[in-house]
């Protein structure tokens, strides 16, 4: 199993900027790939970026350009560095991991993109 806990969420002005954290513990060396899925209400839960174990990076179409998806090996963390946002960002972002073919999630960050 794995757990993951976010942080780094909060509120900010459109153009600026924000750099969520997720901090993996648990049986990480199996872990396959890593990633940030956002979810509206009512809306289903999106990816937005992902992460193999081989270091090759995945990103939404609405992204590209403005968001990155850094790690840190050594302290077992995956980061969403968040630049350029726009209102519709909006959303409840998510960490996930994934291994043996199961999912895991993290509690999840409100961010908030003000116009």
């Amino acid at each position: 199993q794995v757990q993951l806990v976010e942080s780094g969420g909060g509120l900010v002005q459109a153009g600026g900027s924000l750099r969520l954290s997720c901090a993996a513990s648990g049986d990480i060396f199996r872990i396959n790939a890593m990633g940030w899925y956002h979810q509206t209400p009512g809306k289903q839960r999106d990816l937005v970026a992902t992460i193999t174990s081989g270091g090759i990076k995945n990103y939404a179409d609405p992204v590209k350009g403005r968001f990155t998806i850094p790690r840190d090996n050594a302290k077992k963390m995956v980061f969403l560095q968040m630049d350029s946002l726009k209102p519709e960002d909006t959303a409840v972002y998510y960490c996930n991991a994934k291994l043996g073919g199961k999912a895991y999630w993290g509690q999840g960050t409100q961010v908030t993109v003000s116009s």
